[in-house]
């Protein structure tokens, strides 16, 4: 169990990294509050509804905002 549970961190970690290196940073610094925030927590956490719940952004405006990001969707 518990090496079951390092390969999930290590897979979560390998997707943020993904998440981090393939999005555009300038496009996401360019954007106002609260949607910059929005995209800075979905490339830290993946999960596109959590973000848009907790900035009060309307998820499929995150959604299009995420693709001009270039944020990946990555499924661990």
């Amino acid at each position: 169990m518990k090496e079951l549970v390092e390969r999930y961190r290590r897979e979560l970690e390998w997707a943020r990294e993904l998440r981090r290196k393939e999005a555009d940073w300038s496009y996401i610094e360019s954007r106002p509050e609260p949607l910059k925030t929005a995209l800075k927590l979905l490339v830290e956490t993946g999960d596109l509804w959590y973000a848009a719940a907790l900035t009060g952004v309307d998820l499929e405006e995150l959604n299009e905002e995420r693709i001009k990001a270039k944020i990946p969707i990555v499924v661990v």
